[in-house]
């Protein structure tokens, strides 16, 4: 069965979600601070994280920071009652892989869980393309034997692309999907990750064979 660890510590709140995920069909556990929420993470490897940033004992950012440094790649989603776009871009850079801003429909937060375990979900083997392969049990990927080093964000956007089998997918499919962004203010983002993306992946970056964009619309990644 899939575990979700809540991290939350409005008590209300947090066993209304636990009650909704496990209607859902999810193993639930709750802590109520930032220290109970990271031993409990560490200590039972849960499939997702449901994270609030304001926490007593040890608030959200250092409880990612600290799960992201030990080396745990559970997705994390993070729900704030801040509005302000530095802690989400914060939340971000340190690892979160979407995030929720209160108040927020449970639909959504439901939505957002399923989508999350089902890019992160492992494959019976490493998906092969070209010199390049994914292991998605340990968001892991290999070029030509090597280890290659990718942000949570850019492995998180090889993956968007792997998922479309070559289908084109638009900058703002992308930002919704990598992101969490509903609109398409700060796509210029995603172009400054798909560069880095290939300045890694490809033999000549300025002559992608596998990262290719597709004028006025997006990217696609060629098999």
């Amino acid at each position: 069965m899939t575990r979700v660890l809540i991290v939350e510590d409005n008590r209300d709140l947090a066993y209304g979600l636990r009650n909704n995920l496990e209607i859902e069909g999810y193993d639930v556990d709750v802590a109520g601070d930032g220290a109970e929420g990271l031993g409990r993470a560490k200590a039972t490897r849960p499939d997702l994280v449901v994270l609030d940033l304001m926490l007593p004992k040890m608030d959200g950012f250092r409880v990612l920071r600290a799960l992201r440094d030990d080396g745990l790649t559970m997705p994390v989603l993070v729900l704030t009652a801040r509005g302000e776009e530095s802690d989400k871009v914060r939340g971000l850079k340190l690892g979160a892989d979407d995030y929720l801003t209160k108040p927020f429909g449970l639909l959504e937060l439901l939505a957002r869980v399923e989508a999350l375990l089902r890019r992160a979900g492992p494959r019976a083997a490493a998906e092969t393309i070209g010199e390049l392969e994914i292991d998605r049990s340990t968001r892991s990927v290999m070029r030509s034997g090597s280890a290659v080093e990718l942000a949570p964000k850019e492995y998180d956007l090889l993956i968007a692309l792997a998922d479309r089998n070559g289908a084109v997918v638009s900058r703002l499919e992308l930002m919704r999907q990598v992101w969490g962004y509903s609109d398409a203010v700060i796509t210029r983002t995603i172009d400054t990750h798909v560069a880095e993306l290939r300045r890694k992946l490809e033999r000549d970056p300025a002559q992608p064979r596998h990262i290719l964009t597709v004028r006025k619309v997006g990217y696609r990644l060629k098999r």
